[in-house]
């Protein structure tokens, strides 16, 4: 049995494993930029789900999950949102992110001029999300 996705033990998982992939680590070893991801509820999953990570230079310095209705100050300035669903395909691999953002299946808030300079960053940080054990709600 997994992980449950993005409990703090999870995100924890997320963060040893991303500072381990040497892909990540080339493909984004000039990216800035910290991300917070929300997972909006929908069908098996009854909550909000959100959790932060810090993103520097091919490492994540650090992460965690939020609480609920938890603001962080400042907001980081990239926020990645979608509903279960979609995040649920995106964890089996079925779904690229950068094609759900660009059919509306993902949202995103901040640079998106910068995302799309940093694609095979993007697509190696949810690939990493793929290499953990993951328990589904």
């Amino acid at each position: 049995m997994g992980l449950k996705f993005g409990t703090d033990n999870w995100v924890a998982a997320y963060i040893e494993t991303l500072n381990n992939n040497k892909a990540y680590e080339e493909s984004a070893k000039t990216w800035e930029g910290d991300f917070l991801f929300i997972i909006e509820p929908e069908d098996e999953l009854d909550h909000e789900v959100r959790f932060y990570v810090d993103l520097w230079h091919g490492k994540a310095r650090n992460g965690r999950t939020l609480e609920p209705g938890e603001v962080l100050d400042p907001e980081p300035p990239f926020v990645f949102s979608g509903k279960w669903g979609n995040w649920s395909k995106l964890i089996d691999g079925k779904l690229d992110p950068i094609k759900g953002l660009m059919t509306r299946k993902f949202r995103l808030k901040g640079d998106m001029k910068k995302v799309m300079r940093a694609v095979k960053a993007a697509q190696n940080l949810v690939k990493t999300i793929q290499m953990i054990d993951t328990e589904k709600y």
